[in-house]
């Protein structure tokens, strides 16, 4: 029997699962400087979490306001559901020589990937919602790990102060050229990572903030779920 094939719910969860919530019961750090974050992307077949599914997951590790070029991750699904209008924007072909694993060997290696750390993305909750629901397929619960999004960051403060008109969105593009960041690897799971990154070290800069909590209040300015 594999890890997720048990036999019914009250089965105990695999041992994968219990790792990587054991790393909740540590204390969480209070400072930005100390907070190990990653920065992830996902590619996948469409936009809906029920019927599509994910081909890519891209990751960048940020420590102490700097990205951990080494403690990069990217992985590629197996799937054999494909959409063809999808791969003219993430450049993901159904035949493109890459190292493929299943959905359930990506799941255990990018929880032992992230561990706790602070998930930080362009839109994350898309990713997040992509995610849980393969969690779900394979009977486990959702994602524990706190996030930040890039676009809720920048909408709520760097615009707080601006005479120029809010957009309800604000895309990677018009971030990445806002911050004049090259967008090389634009639409690839880990390109868009490093963008990402790099955008957020940028609203980072202009925040000179020290302290986690007062993060998470400036992406939910008036009431922070996590603090």
């Amino acid at each position: 029997m594999g890890w997720f094939e048990r036999k019914s719910n009250n089965e105990t969860l695999p041992e994968f699962w219990k790792t990587y919530v054991g790393h909740f019961q540590n204390k969480a750090p209070e400072t930005i400087a100390e907070t190990r974050f990653v920065v992830w992307d996902t590619e996948t077949t469409g936009f809906s979490s029920e019927t599509d599914r994910i081909l890519c997951i891209g990751g960048v590790s940020l420590i102490n306001k700097q990205i951990t070029v080494k403690d990069s991750f990217e992985v590629f699904l197996q799937q054999d559901y494909y959409n063809a209008e999808s791969a003219t924007i993430h450049g993901i072909l159904k035949r493109e020589k890459q190292t493929c694993i299943t959905e359930e060997e990506a799941i255990i290696q990018f929880l032992d990937y992230i561990k706790d750390a602070v998930l930080v993305g362009h839109h994350v909750g898309f990713d997040v919602k992509m995610f849980n629901t393969a969690l779900q397929r394979h009977q486990l619960p959702p994602l524990k790990n706190k996030t930040l999004d890039t676009g809720l960051l920048y909408k709520n403060t760097l615009l707080a102060t601006s005479m120029l008109k809010k957009k309800d969105h604000y895309t990677l593009d018009e971030l990445a050229e806002k911050f004049n960041i090259s967008q090389k690897d634009r639409h690839t799971a880990l390109g868009d990572s490093l963008i990402t990154a790099m955008v957020f070290l940028d609203i980072l800069e202009r925040f000179k903030l020290n302290h986690l909590r007062d993060l998470f209040r400036k992406q939910t300015p008036r009431r922070s779920p996590f603090w």
